[in-house]
């Protein structure tokens, strides 16, 4: 099986290259730095040379200081090219999208909660999969779109917060948190790409399914940094309020995994106190 794994070069993607490199798959990893997916022409260009089997769209644009940011982050989030560009024999897009395509709510958020995009991006991810959606639909490919929720795990970015807070026990730096109360759905990055290779492998996922991929549990900061005090055995320190919080932040924001469960036989195995253990120790190389 050949899969073109957009966004290769990121935080989840280059988790999937591993996973589908160690299954046997032939894979195409397209990065950044290889292909300016803002480019619909080079984008384009770069799908019909893979000639895959499946397209993994995990590629993600975030830039919108500027007017030429914004365009270029709606170009990659939206992708309107990569469907016309398939072989004929392609069976599935999985794309990657992201529960900042929904509105916060007080309860475990589905499938068919309403579409509310938080910030400018949540709003590019949210177009991305209507688009796709449709355009597959057209074109007779089955596509399925992975609403991932607060994905964790070895190798994120730096400045994201459980690598934050891990970096503090290693350092003995401090963490600071907002003011406001914060809450999450934590899911290990190895099980939303066990959610990709079960959505692109799967015979009976009806096309255009919408899933979302996390576990059913909401984790405040606080609580995040209690739990890698006992994962690490380090000490924390907090600066309660010394962040100013982010536009998607909220006191709810939990998954309905359920969907997953019954469409893909899909299930959180890691977590979260788990899954920080276990990146402390990659980080530490002692995993």
């Amino acid at each position: 099986m050949r899969a073109l794994v957009t966004g290769a070069g990121g935080f989840v993607g280059r988790h999937l290259v591993r996973r589908l490199e160690t299954d046997g798959w032939d894979v195409v990893p397209l990065t950044r730095s290889a292909v300016d997916l803002a480019d619909p022409v080079a984008g384009a260009a770069a799908v019909r040379a893979a000639d895959p089997d499946v397209v993994f769209a995990l590629a993600a644009g975030r830039g919108r200081a500027t007017a030429a940011e914004r365009a270029a982050t709606t170009a990659v989030n939206t992708s309107p090219w990569l469907v016309d560009a398939l072989p004929d024999r392609c069976r599935a897009v999985v794309r990657l999208g992201s529960s900042t395509e929904y509105a916060a709510g007080p309860r475990p958020l589905a499938e068919d909660a309403p579409l509310h995009p938080r910030g400018f991006f949540g709003a590019t991810k949210a177009a991305g999969s209507l688009l796709l959606q449709a355009a597959a639909a057209e074109r007779g490919v089955r596509a399925a779109v992975l609403r991932a929720f607060q994905v964790y795990g070895p190798g994120d970015h730096p400045t994201r917060l459980v690598p934050v807070v891990l970096a503090a026990a290693r350092d003995g730096g401090t963490v600071p948190l907002p003011a406001d109360v914060s809450r999450r759905d934590w899911v290990w990055v190895g099980d939303v790409v066990d959610a990709c290779v079960r959505a692109a492998t799967s015979d009976t996922l009806p096309p255009g399914q919408v899933l979302n991929i996390g576990t059913g549990v909401q984790t405040g900061t606080e609580e995040l940094v209690a739990a890698a005090v006992r994962a690490t055995g380090r000490p924390i320190a907090t600066a309660p309020g010394a962040h100013p919080g982010r536009s998607w932040d909220t006191a709810d924001w939990v998954c309905d995994p359920r969907a997953a469960a019954d469409l893909l036989g899909w299930r959180p195995t890691v977590a979260l106190e788990e899954g920080l253990a276990r990146t402390w120790a990659a980080d530490q190389g002692t995993a």
